[in-house]
């Protein structure tokens, strides 16, 4: 965040998740579990894209196992006066670039992450990060001694190659019986720019 704010951001949002890496070596010593910090921040492109580069200098994602950086396209933002998006860069740009990857973002009752996690790793997904949240839907809250209880649900991300998202989506969706009511959500969206991305 200090690196960002030095090149225009204004502030952002610090979520703690857990990585689920796919080595022979971290498992022999039971370490695939590896803690996270995802840092969401908001900025018009230009700025976002300068910011991506200043991270990448001074944290090297394009050496294995320093993370990943990557943009997504937002259609407005609101209730943040120190970022200033145009109306014309979201209008005739969409805020979007041609790109190579999508992120899936899958949100499951807490305990099914690890199942995500498998039937995307089937499908060809290298892995992804889960974060704990809990639900606040009309039909999410149950009751308890009058007292009322959100369920707690699991997040994971998974960063795809375009030409893989719909293997791991339909993979994730059958394993998981994503279409029975209460099974969870799946969502994709277009990835702009990444920084420590790379294939095997």
């Amino acid at each position: 965040m200090q690196t960002a704010k030095k090149f225009g951001i204004s502030g952002g949002t610090v979520l703690l998740g857990k990585g689920t890496i796919k080595n022979s070596l971290l498992e022999f010593f039971s370490l695939t579990n590896i803690r996270k910090e995802i840092v969401l921040m908001v900025a018009n492109k230009k700025t976002a894209f300068e910011v991506l580069e200043q991270l990448d200098k001074k944290y090297k994602f394009t050496k294995p196992n320093h993370g990943i950086a990557f943009t997504i396209s937002v259609g407005r933002v609101l209730g943040a006066r120190s970022c200033k998006v145009e109306n014309e860069e979201i209008i005739e740009g969409k805020g979007a670039d041609e790109s190579m990857y999508h992120s899936i973002t899958v949100i499951v009752e807490k305990g099914n992450a690890e199942d995500v996690i498998d039937a995307a790793v089937e499908a060809g997904s290298k892995g992804g990060t889960i974060v704990n949240a809990r639900g606040s839907g009309i039909h999410e809250t149950s009751k308890v001694f009058n007292m009322a209880i959100e369920p707690e649900k699991e997040i994971v991300i998974i960063l795809s190659d375009k030409q893989k998202t719909d293997a791991i989506v339909s993979s994730i969706r059958t394993k998981l019986k994503i279409d029975e009511p209460g099974n969870g959500i799946i969502y994709i969206q277009d990835v702009t720019k990444t920084y420590g991305l790379y294939e095997k």
